[in-house]
């Protein structure tokens, strides 16, 4: 059993390769979520240059731009992933047709839309996999939560959620794409967020 007041005692500070490596040390079925958007190659070429096989998870709404698409079809390749994807149960031309599409932010069917184009599939994946430890990108400075994380932290079905990109700022991104040669989509959205500072519900309501 992780001790994680102590792991972030003695890691919380250290660099997030030092991070991967311990935890993927202290592991035996890691896995690393992305949703293919801004800098998440960061943390895909991280994880993957320490445990190359890493289980990786996408939620794919449906709703992805099309650049979104094409960007993560190049990493994918580039970094030969060991990507599952998985995606809601209504598609979205179903939701589109039916429920008229996206519902805005203060639409009470929001939630609905929340839980069933991110929340269900992200759970259903979990519980499928099985992590006992969960990389995830998530960084201090993009919303007014994160700040106020740490980097070890339990996440949903009790697994060691660690976030070691938690401290880096988006300079800090730009130079490691920069310096990996890695791609970047331009033009992302996510239908569960609306707007950028805001949470989608996989680090809020899980």
């Amino acid at each position: 059993m992780i001790d994680i007041k102590k792991a972030n005692q003695d890691l919380g500070a250290k660099t997030p390769e030092e991070i991967i490596s311990w935890a993927v040390k202290n592991s035996s079925k890691p896995l690393v979520t992305t949703n293919f958007g801004y800098h998440e190659a960061v943390i895909l070429h991280m994880v993957t240059q320490i445990k190359p096989d890493i289980h990786v998870i996408w939620i794919d709404s449906g709703y992805n731009t099309r650049e979104t698409y094409l960007v993560a079809q190049k990493i994918i390749e580039d970094l030969k992933l060991n990507i599952k994807i998985y995606t809601p149960s209504m598609s979205t031309m179903r939701n589109d047709c039916v429920f008229g599409g996206i519902p805005e932010l203060d639409d009470e069917r929001h939630d609905l839309f929340t839980e069933q184009f991110k929340l269900e599939p992200f759970k259903r994946a979990m519980k499928e996999e099985s992590p006992d430890v969960w990389f995830t990108a998530i960084r201090s400075e993009q919303t007014e939560l994160r700040g106020k994380m740490e980097v070890f932290s339990t996440g949903i079905n009790g697994v060691l959620k660690v976030a070691p990109l938690l401290h880096f700022k988006e300079e800090d991104m730009n130079a490691y794409l920069k310096k990996h040669n890695l791609e970047n989509v331009k033009n992302y959205f996510d239908p569960t967020k609306g707007l950028a500072n805001r949470e989608c519900g996989l680090h809020s309501k899980l």
